[in-house]
């Protein structure tokens, strides 16, 4: 199992849930259990969104995810 974690408007987008588990193999495994899960709008964050893996950026999003390990869904961030 995976503990997801979501951030600013993932956590919106994922109806306010701040963390939970998921079963998933890769990142693009993780986007459609989690879209399936949560909807369209959360599934628009997930293809934009940054991840983090234990604490390490992860830009492919097929490779294979350690079982345990902890995904950060970081959205695309605006300001100045």
């Amino acid at each position: 199992m995976l503990t997801v974690r979501y951030f600013a408007g993932a956590r919106a987008a994922a109806n306010g849930t701040s963390s939970e588990t998921v079963e998933a193999a890769t990142l693009d495994d993780l986007t459609r259990v989690l879209s399936e899960r949560h909807g369209e709008r959360l599934s628009m964050v997930m293809k934009a969104a940054s991840f983090l893996v234990d604490g390490l950026t992860c830009h492919d999003r097929a490779a294979r995810l350690p079982a345990g390990a902890t995904i950060d869904v970081l959205p695309p961030f605006a300001g100045g």
